[in-house]
């Protein structure tokens, strides 16, 4: 059988998984033309442009991966088990000592403590290590021309030809995620933006490899995301039995000193704090009441960073084991 070209394996990967969605080949060069135009009135030069889009094509892996992606199935235990474990502590504090000077300065900027900034760094991309290889127009490219969402991915893509036309990385370099999530916190085009900092003044904001961008740019995000530093995140907390499930969740929120009425303890079973603050009750496992937390106003900042439950525990979890 002769070899396919890439091109038609992704023709055939949309006729079997979207019906109806924009085909590849010439189809995707001429969309490609009305990007390049659009890109153009924004202001994107054409040096650029011709760098950003050289041999580009559709990626069919990328597709695949949106079309499948799988149902979360790790049970809360288990997910905890795989992203708060003990080497991850390890190499934490490891991280947190060795980098004490630069998050202290980034810490008294952005009134964010070190050890959040450093937790979220190892839960995106494990300290830095695993930050994804697909290029990152090539796969903007593809879901924004595939349909489904493609209107979404496009005003991505016109942000990273952006982030490109500006400086602060060369295109060929500009590797991420198979959506488009980028550098070691994993941000999108647009979180980019938004938060990227250029905290070392050299005239890049590099969240690929500069640590001090990459640490200033997650403390800015927690920062204009409402972050206060002088709470914490949450803790684990018990209930009493036959508790009513449906007092958990991100809302309702209840004063401490409420919770405290309806029996909720801190886990070993101790009082909550005297601090009258305002508080959720969450049962990430969905299933089951069992664990549950008490999750103050920082938790739901987290959660405007990822929306899981699970991710936004284990980041408040990580950063305990961290102090």
């Amino acid at each position: 059988m002769s070899r396919l070209s890439a091109a038609l394996v992704f023709s055939l990967i949309l006729t079997c998984l979207s019906p109806g969605a924009a085909s590849a080949g010439e189809e995707f060069s001429t969309w490609l033309k009305g990007v390049r135009a659009e890109a153009r009135s924004k202001g994107i030069s054409e040096a650029t442009l011709d760098a950003a889009f050289k041999g580009v094509e559709p990626i069919g892996r990328v597709i695949e991966l949106d079309r499948r992606q799988p149902e979360f199935t790790l049970t809360f235990k288990k997910y905890m088990q795989r992203v708060v474990n003990d080497r991850r502590v390890r190499i934490g504090k490891q991280k947190l000592a060795e980098h004490r000077e630069l998050l202290a300065e980034i810490s008294k900027k952005y009134r964010v403590q070190p050890r959040f900034i450093v937790a979220l760094w190892a839960i995106e991309t494990d300290f830095g290590r695993i930050t994804g290889g697909f290029p990152v127009i090539a796969s903007l490219a593809t879901l924004a021309h595939d349909g489904r969402r493609s209107k979404f991915f496009r005003k991505e893509l016109m942000l990273a030809l952006g982030i490109i036309d500006q400086g602060h990385i060369a295109a060929s370099d500009m590797k991420g995620s198979w959506a488009g999530a980028m550098g070691q916190n994993q941000f999108m085009p647009s979180s980019f933006q938004a938060y990227a900092v250029d905290h070392d003044g050299d005239g890049a904001k590099d969240i690929w490899g500069t640590l001090p961008d990459v640490f200033a740019s997650i403390a800015n995000y927690l920062s204009k995301s409402g972050w206060r530093d002088d709470l914490t995140w949450g803790r684990p907390a018990s209930i009493p039995a036959n508790f009513d499930p449906k007092m958990t969740g991100r809302k309702p929120m209840k004063s401490l000193s409420e919770w405290s009425a309806l029996g909720v303890r801190k886990a070993d079973g101790g009082a909550l704090p005297s601090r009258d603050l305002a508080a959720s009750l969450i049962s990430p496992e969905k299933k089951s009441l069992e664990p549950v937390f008490i999750a103050y106003h920082n938790y739901h900042v987290i959660l405007r960073w990822n929306r899981s439950d699970y991710f936004a525990v284990a980041v408040g979890t990580l950063s305990d084991r961290l102090r």
